[in-house]
């Protein structure tokens, strides 16, 4: 053996044992091995071994790594380490991590992902959703609610009392529901196709609410209480943060309780006197029970010696004197239930906190710990059910409507925007299936929560653009016929509420995956908060010298993926979808790689460097959605018939990380490390693209056509074919025309004309009197044109209609 090949040998095994991230005693082993190998073969001498020696002692012995290496970083660390408030710890320590941890430690298992079970309903889940929810939504008209009334009809809302809407999340044993997250989300997606006052009337009392918090912190007696009385709807709860001051940074709200002593029914009781003033609330205008979050002050020390306790949850009655309720927003033509609510000197007992006095400024862990599970749930649900009827709908508009003698939707720029709404259908239906599959697994997924809450209210937002392009003059001309305006004028509201996107986007999605879902960067930060010095120093050398080993890997993956093309890359399965896995492994690498670089050289600047965080948080969000889209197809069966819909969703995924690569590296604040990690990432250049137009295409066609995958795109929404119900006549109408375009080229054929698809039922006489349809087709043309011509059709009105009714003379 000579030198070379030795060298060889020595890079080599050094390539493998950081790939597969070996640890350090492994290392040393290995290459005392190769060194002894070396004096084997008289290719090495002293110097090599005392080379090793000077490296791999310092390494080995405990005391010499804690003293000389250790210590002084854990210092270091202490001094760079960013600031962070209570409230930051607080939503660190909330929830739980999922699979979003393994995407961000750059080597996800597939495996394990497909054996997640998939969600099923019961069958008392199911008997709800066809029984209750199906005749809700026959009651609802959307411009009646909208419009003519501006909330749903008392009828409406007895239903919802009757038939325990609002307790979905409450146990059986206190009368409620107690339904899975699954089945939360498949109610919310039907409630919201017919009508997002609706659906967001039912989803926030089993969000984020009075009912939750009970569940989880409430003592006993207010359980007992107040639970069975929300399942029956004799109280309507609402749930009071958002002040004028405090938004986004909602640990800043001023409002306050000052713990005295008062009056109270008679009896001079220890307890909170309130102020506050909080807006944009969800029923709050009708609300019977009040939640409230407010800072707990208690400057006599009556209960302790603490004066600043902090962010408390309270459960106040809206008839106690000083409350002011009842006022309502007016948000974006969508009239739910929202208001804003003032509290002036209010005084309730201590025993009014959620969880008793025990549970005083305990309240923003109540609240993040809940919010990690309800926004998973309301706002992606809602977005989810509206895009999935819209793509159906759109669909079906495409095909009826007739331009230049030909469906509209064959023209190719009308396909790509109707594969937009086909393709994001299908993962955001992925995506909250993935996501209450974990909390149903016992799951409180922060991470994932905020991902699927950024990701799917924006594809919403971009989706019900394209519709309003697709459809033209027919969707912005309102009416009881319009089936997308008010979804589009609505858009924003859910962009803006439960953490504004921007914010969730730049600071959350990353701020919060960086430290919760790295193997070693949160036990680090433990590490260095630890006032037992000793335990500190073991604690972080086992977290620093992990996370070292972590970072030369992923660096090692990185490059093996770059130049290889990830074509060596194991996957569960061998067909259309095997590259999407090498790809989606290799981008897991390198955003891996690229979180340690960038906290490396940026340190606490990545905090205030939020569009280079917004990227990371990116390029985990796709991994995630790209994941769920696979999942889901996987566990459909992997149907044929959906490979056009699982390809677009991996595809533009995938593209999405590309480009949220490269605007991280033209950004990056140090250039030679830009230059380096871009050789790295992309040494060939980058090559992946947006999905092809003949993917488009075959999505686009799919959503004209009477297929299975289309079938399984649009299921559990309420497409019940009624007069009452506009996308289930939409439905009928499709099947009209596509039933009497046989005929209608039969008519053409014989007149020898190309003929435009327009007043078919004078066709069918034609196409009678010179025999070249049967009566049977002759009835087929009617009836499209009867469907046809209500499809295109828009509202109008007579002037006096439009004015307001007090302002009628």
């Amino acid at each position: 053996m000579d030198i070379t090949i030795w060298l060889i040998i020595a890079i080599s095994l050094t390539w493998f044992m950081t790939y597969v991230r070996a640890s350090l005693s492994s290392y040393t082993f290995s290459f005392i091995a190769l060194l002894a190998i070396g004096s084997f073969f008289d290719v090495i001498g002293i110097v090599s071994w005392l080379l090793f020696a000077v490296i791999a002692l310092p390494l080995n012995i405990d005391s010499i790594r804690h003293q000389f290496i250790s210590m002084p970083l854990l210092s270091l660390f202490q001094k760079i380490m960013p600031q962070m408030s209570s409230t930051e710890q607080e939503a660190l320590d909330a929830g739980t991590t999922w699979f979003d941890a393994d995407l961000f430690r750059g080597n996800p298992d597939w495996k394990k992902l497909h054996n997640f079970p998939k969600p099923r309903l019961s069958s008392e889940e199911q008997s709800f959703l066809d029984g209750p929810v199906d005749e809700v939504c026959s009651m609802v008209s959307d411009w009646h609610t909208t419009h003519e009334i501006a909330d749903l009809s008392p009828e409406v809302w007895q239903y919802l009392k009757d038939n325990k809407f609002f307790a979905m999340i409450i146990k059986k044993k206190y009368g409620g529901l107690e339904f899975s997250a699954y089945a939360q989300s498949r109610v919310l997606q039907k409630l919201t196709g017919v009508s997002s006052v609706l659906a967001s009337t039912v989803g926030v009392p089993n969000s984020l609410g009075p009912g939750e918090l009970l569940q989880e912190y409430g003592t006993k007696e207010q359980q007992d209480y107040y639970l069975p009385r929300l399942a029956k709807g004799d109280e309507i709860p609402c749930f009071a943060l958002t002040s004028p001051e405090a938004g986004s940074d909602a640990g800043a709200i001023p409002d306050t309780g000052i713990i005295c002593y008062d009056d109270f029914d008679g009896e001079k009781v220890l307890g909170m006197r309130l102020n506050w003033d909080k807006r944009y609330i969800t029923l709050a205008p009708i609300a019977t029970v009040l939640g409230l979050a407010f800072k707990l002050q208690d400057p006599e020390h009556l209960i302790g010696e603490t004066t600043d306790l902090g962010i408390t949850c309270a459960l106040i009655p809206t008839n106690i004197k000083g409350i002011d309720i009842g006022r309502r927003h007016f948000p974006l033509n969508v009239p739910f239930q929202n208001g804003p609510t003032q509290g002036k000197d209010v005084f309730v007992p201590l025993d009014y906190i959620i969880g008793g006095k025990e549970m005083a400024g305990q309240g923003w862990r109540m609240l993040v710990e809940c919010l990690s599970v309800g926004r998973a749930i309301t706002l992606p649900s809602n977005s989810a059910g509206g895009v999935k009827t819209m793509a159906l709908a759109t669909g079906a508009y495409c095909r009826i409507r007739h331009q230049f003698k030909m469906p509209i939707g064959k023209m190719e720029g009308i396909e790509e925007a109707l594969a937009r709404i086909g393709g994001n259908a299908y993962v955001m239906d992925a995506v909250t299936t993935m996501s209450t599959g974990a909390i149903d697994l016992g799951e409180k997924p922060s991470v994932i929560s905020a991902i699927s809450k950024y990701h799917l209210t924006e594809k919403m937002r971009s989706s019900i653009i394209d519709a309003m392009d697709i459809h033209g003059g027919k969707g912005i001309c309102m009416g009881p016929n319009n089936y997308l305006a008010r979804g589009y004028q609505g858009a924003p509201i859910a962009v803006t509420v439960e953490g504004a996107n921007i914010l969730t986007r730049s600071m959350i999605i990353y701020g919060q995956g960086a430290i919760r879902c790295h193997p070693y960067i949160l036990a680090e930060l433990q590490a260095a908060n630890n006032e037992d010095k000793v335990q500190a120093l073991n604690e972080f050398d086992h977290a620093l010298f992990g996370h070292v080993g972590f970072s030369i890997s992923n660096i090692s993956r990185s490059l093996w993926c770059s130049f290889t093309g990830s074509h060596f890359l194991s996957s569960p399965f061998n067909d259309q979808t095997k590259r999407y896995y090498q790809l989606l492994t290799r981008f897991s690498s390198n955003l891996a790689m690229l979180s340690d670089i960038a906290m490396l050289v940026m340190g606490s600047d990545l905090k205030r460097k939020e569009r280079i965080s917004a990227r990371l948080g990116d390029i985990l969000s796709h991994l995630y959605l790209a994941s769920a889209s696979l999942k889901r197809f996987n566990d459909d069966g992997r149907p044929s018939d959906d490979i056009p819909l699982v390809s677009w969703a991996v595809e533009d995924s995938l593209y999405s990380i590309q480009q949220a690569m490269i605007e991280l590296l033209d950004n990056f604040p140090n250039r030679w490390v830009a230059r380096f990690l871009r050789f790295v990432i992309f040494p060939m250049g980058s090559w992946l693209t947006k999905p092809s137009d003949d993917i488009d295409h075959q999505v686009a066609q799919l959503l004209q056509n009477r297929n299975s995958a289309r079938t399984r795109l649009g299921k559990g929404q309420y497409l019940t074919r009624n007069e009452s119900n506009l996308f289930g006549k939409l439905e009928q109408a499709l099947d009209d025309v596509i039933q009497a375009e046989e005929a209608f080229k039969k008519v053409c054929i014989a007149l020898g004309k190309n003929l435009a698809f327009t007043q078919l039922d004078k066709l069918a006489e034609k196409g009678l009197e010179i025999k070249a349809i049967s009566e049977t087709e002759s009835e087929y043309l009617i009836k499209a044109e009867k469907s046809r011509r209500w499809t295109i059709a828009v509202d109008d009105f007579a002037s006096d209609e439009l004015i307001a009714a007090k302002y009628k003379t």
